[in-house]
């Protein structure tokens, strides 16, 4: 399953660009958030990372969005 998540920043950004190019790649649940990608607490982030199962397929509409560095992406659930 492609499971989506949009971040913007600031309250001013809109997630809308994010959200459209998520659906439009099949994404069946889309995990949205308006918080600093430098702060370390982002409850929807923590909540898709806890929900995955084997054969789902994290998508975000440009990396950054993600995380500032490529350490969350090794985060094991149980962590």
């Amino acid at each position: 399953m492609l499971v989506g998540y949009a971040r913007v920043s600031t309250d001013d950004q809109n997630l809308t660009l994010q959200r459209t190019a998520l659906k439009q790649a099949g994404c069946k649940r889309i995990y949205e958030e308006k918080v600093s990608g430098a702060k370390r607490d982002r409850p929807e982030l923590t909540r898709m990372l806890d929900q995955l199962r084997e054969g789902y397929v994290v998508v975000v509409a440009r990396l950054d969005r993600l995380a500032r560095s490529t350490a969350i992406c090794w985060r094991s659930p149980s962590s």
